[in-house]
């Protein structure tokens, strides 16, 4: 059986942590670099940084953060936003990163993930899926549940969240990262449907995101169909730590991989 991952995530915009609701009134959370040691010493099996304002600027990610994070983690390192082409994704694994993560440009250029996947491999390449529920689903002739939101969340496309997972996979997506815009930030729990039927569309590894509190709500993603839970908030507000999440997962008979040492409960 595989192990089950924990995975805090870094929203970075201008060298800084930064946290929001459904991606808006962003408020600083730290210096990534301090973060990612501490998340490290506390068990994360892998951390997730994503440029957020990359996109909407129109530049790449900012390789220094990802050099600096790099150096002080030996943990999988995912890094996303401003990714355009295949040399932007090129130089953020060169600069540290394990996983290259995309989203808006993928979906513009749905090539980019084939091109990704042919050069860097299956394993490198992350679709990054932000899904925001339609207001007319359920209605009758309406199938689209979820569409895809893009350049952090400020944009609907209309396009159906689950069709473009498959399309993506087809494509070379090797992972999904799938990030509930409805719930992000909001301590409400995951989007269970959505990663319900991400999970039954797709079969790479899903990385469920956004609304995360509790060690019960990651309990209810994995049961849904993802192998790992991302949460940023929790993590950065220290309502509770990496290690905690893992030792309430395990004392629900999940297979987590053991911290590497105790840690305290909040962060200093």
């Amino acid at each position: 059986m595989v192990r089950l991952r924990v995975i805090p995530c870094l929203d970075v915009k201008d060298g800084r942590v930064v946290k929001g609701v459904r991606f808006q009134g962003l408020r600083d959370a730290g210096d990534p670099v301090e973060r990612a040691a501490a998340y490290e010493a506390s068990g994360a099996d892998e951390l997730c940084l994503l440029d957020v304002s990359a996109t909407r600027e129109g530049r790449a990610s900012a390789v220094e953060t990802v050099r600096a994070v790099r150096a002080v983690i030996g943990i999988p390192l995912t890094v996303g936003g401003g990714v355009r082409r295949l040399e932007d994704a090129a130089r953020l694994l060169d600069a540290g990163a394990d996983k290259v993560a995309v989203n808006t440009a993928a979906l513009e250029r749905p090539a980019l993930l084939a091109e990704i996947k042919e050069r860097l491999g299956a394993q490198c390449t992350v679709l990054s899926l932000d899904a925001a529920r339609r207001g007319d689903a359920g209605q009758p002739g309406s199938t689209l549940r979820w569409e895809v939101v893009v350049a952090g969340g400020t944009r609907r496309t209309g396009t159906d969240a689950i069709e473009w997972a498959r399309r993506a996979v087809d494509l070379g997506a090797g992972e999904i990262l799938a990030t509930s815009w409805d719930r992000d930030g909001t301590g409400e729990g995951y989007d269970v449907e959505l990663l319900r039927a991400l999970s039954e569309a797709v079969p790479v590894p899903l990385i469920a995101s956004g609304g995360a509190r509790t060690a019960l709500h990651m309990e209810t993603a994995l049961d849904a169909g993802a192998s790992a839970v991302l949460a940023a908030s929790i993590f950065h507000d220290g309502l509770t730590t990496v290690d905690l999440i893992k030792r309430e997962l395990a004392r629900s008979g999940r297979d987590v991989r053991p911290s590497p040492t105790p840690t305290p409960s909040t962060l200093g």
